[in-house]
């Protein structure tokens, strides 16, 4: 459904993406990960047809995004980071006015409606200004008008950015009924945690890949073995954790942190390390990499070429 080759895109001297190649499947719930500046709301821009490629190109179902981004518009919907709806119009308005944009047959509009309401929780508050909801409420009602002429690809920009937990949570619900509806989904997030929601994941890096695949098998191929330590001083630990050959990587995750020793590393040598540097550590323990374990390594890894 989504093809990409070579996509890359400069501004002036910087280049925010970079060749980047990668396919997404009809009903696939895609995610782009990476930090802030990584080139994610980039490379979703050019997808969405509002961005020319510098060089490269994508396509969606089977339309150049460079040589026909009208036929790519009319079969997507892209949702970006920050709200775009109109604040003195509400919720029921807002809506109706995105199917009269899209060409929403009427008789097709309370059935659609009915639908989005039903998901999105907004049933009760069609007649709210959409200037007047949280946050929260107002990511599902872009995500509804987004929905409201059943595109085939949803491109998505940071849905969940800054909204709390509980819409964050009931986000995610939604798509993945979206994705369970046979749309094809491409969402980036900076959360590492949201990322391992997706089918799939592409990282990227300074606008570089730097690994696709299931978040699963990422996990799996992650180089090392991780500990989880607590300890009296979390800052200088990390920085002599960093000073240590064998250590690949270490960060703080909570008041934990998280070290990656290299393969073939003991811990008791790293240990003596620690303590000679005036370290006390109250207890250590195996645990199993996440997604942001992996991503942590990668960019170590790419920082250290």
């Amino acid at each position: 459904m989504v093809r990409v080759e070579g996509l890359s895109r400069q501004f002036g001297c910087l280049t925010a993406v970079d060749a980047l190649s990668f396919s997404v499947g009809a009903g696939e719930l895609f995610g782009i990960v990476g930090p802030d500046g990584a080139g994610k709301t980039t490379t979703l821009r050019m997808l969405a047809g509002v961005l020319r490629p510098t060089a490269g190109d994508a396509w969606i179902a089977g339309h150049s995004v460079r040589g026909d981004p009208e036929a790519v518009k009319a079969r997507i919907a892209y949702m970006s980071q920050r709200f775009g709806l109109y604040a003195d119009l509400t919720v029921r308005e807002n809506i109706d006015f995105y199917a009269d944009l899209y060409g929403v047959p009427q008789s097709e509009r309370a059935r659609r409606v009915a639908r989005l309401h039903e998901f999105s929780g907004l049933g009760p508050f069609a007649g709210r200004l959409a200037g007047k909801l949280s946050g929260g409420m107002q990511q599902k009602l872009s995500l509804s008008c987004a929905l409201v002429h059943e595109p085939s690809v949803l491109l998505l920009d940071e849905p969940t950015f800054g909204v709390d937990p509980i819409s964050r949570r009931d986000l995610w619900l939604i798509l993945h009924e979206t994705v369970a509806r046979g749309v094809t989904v491409v969402t980036s997030t900076a959360y590492l945690d949201e990322a391992e929601r997706c089918d799939r994941v592409l990282l990227l890096q300074s606008g570089v890949a730097a690994a696709l695949d299931a978040p699963a098998i990422l996990q799996q191929q992650l180089a090392g073995s991780i500990l989880a330590l607590r300890v009296d001083s979390p800052h200088e630990t990390e920085r002599l954790l960093r000073l240590h050959p064998g250590v690949r990587t270490a960060a703080l995750f909570g008041d934990r942190i998280h070290l990656t020793l290299a393969a073939g590393t003991l811990w008791e040598p790293v240990a003596q390390h620690l303590r000679a540097g005036g370290i006390t550590v109250d207890s250590v323990e195996p645990v199993a990499p996440s997604l942001e374990d992996v991503f942590l390594d990668l960019m170590m890894a790419r920082a250290g070429e």
